[in-house]
């Protein structure tokens, strides 16, 4: 969350899934044929600001295990762990559990003297629309997530809301066995979750850092890129690029609020070590 969003600038899973499935489909537009689940491990670096708007950058390769659900009521992707309900064939409302990565505010220098950023979770609410096929191998839809962040820091403390629209474009099979996906979104967030990332209390204040009480509104507009590669039906290469743009956030006169873009990359190998008989759609 200490970055830029699916809804933060870390996200745990987006962080992660980003590395281990940045080929996985959206609940919604879930292409039948695929395994209904998945299990296997990654390997892959990420580099992104350590909070929307810094200056420093948060970098980690990380080996791990990944697992992939593709039930019709729950899901487990790169997108979280979702329990959903289908509307109607083109709408699907789901609720969601995802969280992010801790920042030491002494490995910020802006944030010297100031509270760490602790590790967030965010849970809440979001619909899913299908829209028309732009074109044939091409998925169109829309996601309108609304969540609440959580602190986990020597208990569990709410830090407001998030809204985060995001129009994401699919494009399977293209030959070669690339696959690739596009995202644009806004994140927009409450008053006390601004106040959080770019907010300073008088007692943390200093001359070149003065107090600033945040307001709700816009926290970044931002746009990505991902592609990936079959190397074999087990073995997949992937890089992934975003673009955030801050300079219409509602706290740019934050002393906190260092920069008006940044991008996030991350690169990356995954291997599939077991899959399911069973398909989507079956």
């Amino acid at each position: 969350m200490h970055h830029a969003f699916r809804f933060t600038p870390r996200p745990l899973w987006a962080a992660l899934a980003l590395l281990l499935c940045p080929w996985a489909g959206s609940a919604l537009a879930q292409p039948s044929g695929l395994p209904l689940w998945e299990v296997g491990g990654f390997a892959g670096s990420l580099t992104t600001p350590a909070y929307p708007a810094s200056t420093e950058r948060f970098n980690r390769s990380l080996v791990l295990p990944y697992f992939i659900y593709r039930g019709e009521r729950l899901s487990v992707d790169r997108d979280g762990i979702d329990a959903r309900l289908r509307l109607a064939s083109d709408y699907e409302l789901d609720l969601g559990v995802s969280g992010s990565f801790p920042a030491t505010s002494n490995d910020i220098a802006v944030r010297q003297g100031m509270p760490d950023l602790g590790t967030l979770l965010e849970f809440g609410p979001r619909l899913k629309v299908k829209l028309p096929s732009p074109g044939p191998g091409l998925r169109l839809g829309l996601d309108l997530p609304l969540r609440e962040v959580f602190e986990v820091s020597g208990g569990t403390r709410g830090q407001g809301l998030v809204f985060e629209p995001t129009l994401a474009l699919d494009m399977d099979n293209l030959g070669g066995g690339w696959s690739l996906s596009a995202k644009a979104g806004l994140a927009w967030g409450d008053q006390q979750v601004n106040q959080y990332f770019y907010g300073v209390a008088p007692a943390y204040a200093t001359a070149l850092r003065p107090a600033f009480e945040a307001q709700s509104g816009l926290m970044s507009a931002r746009a990505s890129l991902g592609a990936s590669k079959s190397l074999s039906p087990d073995v997949r290469v992937f890089g992934y690029a975003r673009m955030d743009y801050y300079g219409l956030s509602a706290n740019t006169a934050s002393p906190l609020h260092l920069q008006n873009s940044s991008p996030s990359l991350g690169l990356g190998l995954t291997w599939t070590l077991g899959r399911s008989d069973a398909r989507v759609g079956e």
